[in-house]
Order: C-alpha cells, then sequence, then structure tokens
C-alpha cells in the first residue's frame, strides 16, 4: 500500500493525477456534468452517428429478436448468423478476403500481434503508436524495434542493420494517430515493407469512417489494400458502435480464431451492438457529407488557430494545441469547462514529456459559429 500511496502523491505534484469524470447524459454533441452542460470536444463520434436513426432502429430490432447478449464465446454457442454478416461486411468495406472482429481495440491489437508473432521474429513499431500495439507486441516476445514517428528514412535504417537478423518481420503504425491527429506516410512504408521482405499492420481506429472515397480510411484514400497485409480498426468511434476488426486474409483469420486467447476465451458481444455496427457501415458508405463537413470544420478550426499563433498538430478531425505544461494545460482546461468546453488536457505519459496539450476532437456537431465562439475563449485566457 506504501507504494500505492507514493505514486498518487507523486502523480498530484507532477500535475499528472487522472480523474473519472461520470457524465449525466450526452447528445448530439453535448454532455451534462453535475448539471452543467458543456460542448463536448473530447468524444470520438467523429460523424455524429451515435444518434443516428438508422442504428437506433437496427439495434432495436435486434434486441427484439436476439435479447440483451449472446452469453457465450464464439467458440461455444455465442456465434450467430448476425456476427458472420458484419465480418462479411467488413471485409467487403476494406476491400480484404476476410474480417474477424473483437470486444474491443485493445484486445483485437493484444491478441493479433501476439498470436502471430513470437521470439526469433521482430516488430518495428511506430514511436508515437497506441498502448495496446506495444502491449501487443511485448506479449508476443518479439524484438521490439521503435522508428521515430512517421520517419520511413529512419525506419529504413534500422531494417538495414535488422531485418536479415530476424525470421518474421513485422511494421507497425496507426494510419491516423490518436494525440497528434496526423497520418502515417503508408506508401513509404508500404514500400519498404517489400523492400525488406515484412509484414505491415495498420492500425485505422481514428480513420475507418472518415478517409477514403467510401470512408473506409486511409489505406482505401492511398489505395494500398492489396499491400496492407493486417488491417485493423475500430467500430466505437466514427462508426458509433463498439468492438474492434482485423480485415486479412482468410487464412489469417481462421488462424486467429483457433489461436488469438483475447478472441477465445472473450464473450461475444451483444446482438444490438453487432446490428448497430452493421448498420453504421451502410451510413457511412451513403451519407459522404457527413465527412465532408467534417473536414471543412477541421480544416478551419486548425488553420485559424495557427494564425493566432498556437501551435498546433495533425491533418485529421483530431486537432492538438501543444501547451507543454502539465498545470497551465490543466488550467486551461478548467477555465474553457467554466465557459462551457468540455476539453480535457492530454499529459505524459500518454503524450512525451514536455508535449502537454488539449486534444480538440470535431464532430460534426459542432458548427462553425461554435468554433468561433471556442478560438475566441482560447485566445482570451491567459495562463
Amino acid at each position: 500500500m506504501e507504494k500505492i500511496e507514493e505514486f498518487l502523491l507523486k502523480r498530484e505534484e507532477e500535475g499528472l493525477l487522472r480523474e473519472l469524470k461520470p457524465v449525466s447524459s450526452r447528445s448530439k454533441g453535448k454532455i451534462s456534468y453535475k448539471g452543467k452542460e458543456y460542448i463536448d470536444f473530447s468524444s470520438n463520434d467523429y460523424l455524429g452517428l451515435s444518434s443516428h436513426p438508422k442504428l437506433i432502429e437496427a439495434a432495436k430490432n435486434a434486441l427484439d429478436k436476439f435479447g440483451t447478449a449472446n452469453s457465450a464465446s464464439r467458440l461455444m454457442s455465442g456465434d450467430s448468423e448476425l456476427c458472420h454478416r458484419l465480418e462479411e461486411k467488413t471485409a467487403e468495406f476494406k476491400g480484404k478476403e476476410s474480417a474477424l472482429f473483437f470486444n474491443s481495440g485493445y484486445q483485437a491489437n493484444a491478441g493479433i500481434i501476439s498470436s502471430l508473432y513470437d521470439s526469433g521474429d521482430c516488430i518495428f513499431l511506430d514511436r508515437l503508436a497506441h498502448a495496446s500495439l506495444i502491449d501487443g507486441t511485448m506479449l508476443s516476445r518479439a524484438k521490439l524495434l521503435r522508428f521515430e514517428h512517421n520517419d520511413a528514412g529512419h525506419l529504413e535504417s534500422i531494417l538495414k542493420e535488422e531485418r536479415h537478423k530476424f525470421k518474421n518481420a513485422l511494421i507497425i503504425t496507426e494510419s491516423v494517430f490518436s494525440m497528434d491527429g496526423d497520418k502515417a506516410p503508408l506508401k513509404e512504408l508500404a514500400d519498404l515493407k517489400e523492400k525488406y521482405g515484412c509484414e505491415i499492420f495498420v492500425d485505422e481506429a481514428h480513420a475507418t469512417g472518415i478517409f477514403g472515397k467510401n470512408g473506409s480510411g486511409v489505406v482505401e484514400e492511398a489505395g494500398l489494400r492489396e499491400k496492407i497485409d493486417f488491417i485493423m480498426g475500430t467500430f466505437s468511434k466514427a462508426l458509433a458502435g463498439f468492438g474492434a476488426y482485423l480485415a486479412a486474409s482468410r487464412k489469417i483469420t481462421g488462424y486467429l480464431v483457433n489461436t488469438c486467447r483475447s478472441f477465445i476465451y472473450s464473450t461475444a458481444l451483444p446482438p444490438a451492438i453487432i446490428a448497430s455496427n452493421l448498420a453504421s457501415i451502410e451510413v457511412v458508405k451513403e451519407e459522404s457529407y457527413r465527412r465532408e463537413k467534417l473536414f471543412g470544420l477541421a480544416q478551419y478550426f486548425r488553420n485559424t488557430l495557427k494564425n493566432k499563433g498556437f501551435k498546433v498538430k495533425g491533418d485529421s478531425q483530431i486537432v492538438p494545441v501543444i501547451i507543454g505544461d502539465n498545470f497551465k494545460v490543466t488550467e486551461l482546461a478548467c477555465r474553457l469547462q467554466e465557459k462551457g468546453y468540455w476539453a480535457l488536457p492530454v499529459r505524459p505519459p500518454t503524450v512525451p514529456n514536455g508535449q502537454a496539450r488539449l486534444r480538440f476532437s470535431l464532430t460534426v456537431n459542432h458548427g462553425k459559429e461554435t468554433l468561433d465562439r471556442l478560438i475566441d475563449d482560447i485566445a482570451g485566457i491567459q495562463i
């Protein structure tokens, strides 16, 4: 217990202590907390689909037909035609031969990587990759080598020196990075994959539904579906559902059904969630105006902040404003909360030391007038 007390005290002194903040309601870009309403800039409901009538109707119909739960793992009695329809639709959406869905993005990344790679293999991982990708690599017991963020040149220098020492090799990146909001140089990474005899794994969690002609993601946008071996993503962000998927070859998904512990030993997702996920894929393809509006809002918000002298990163719907100091970013978040904005600070160890920031997640529920007001309020706060 002494260790716990020391940890909590140290975190508090460094301005890094985190707290849970239970909201009482959320609807169309707004949340209620302790009796006050806020405009939500921390949600991943990028396309505003969480309140879409087609998703709600699909979930209700599934509840009526199948009940609240599948009540077993898929290898027992929890499998269903609905599960297979979602996987077929996902594979088609991502342009791959097959797909397998998981209960969360963390479970997917931890389970997939550790099932496919082992000691004697090597994994080349972007330095800013998500914690679940790091943990999956650690569980695999493969050699972990990090390359500088989005730096294909640095990756190649490591590949030249290290690739020949290992049996199998995997390059891992996100397509849109969750804390910086920038996109990976996928074409360059795919070229290196082929040049050095590797495989490549792309996490599209924050890109699915947003990028590409059909909203499939950055892999689709870049025309690289054939070159990317493993396309992973989530249903819980722009698709406004829950769970995650891997789109790959039929051989790979068949292997994972028999070896992936996070898949085998998990109860299948509830039918209402699966049905909602199915509906969201169709809505994303049909309602392209949502992502077009989102791109316009993000570009306007980012450029206006830059013109006012703020340090802003990214080229997606995620707009991080870099403050640097842990206490200053917390103070700015509190001052904005007083003005009715819910934009939470992101501090180390989630981001590097000295890179504390406010991470603004834009959604189609944010209007230009709201962004103008927010920009003026940010600029007017002295910290």
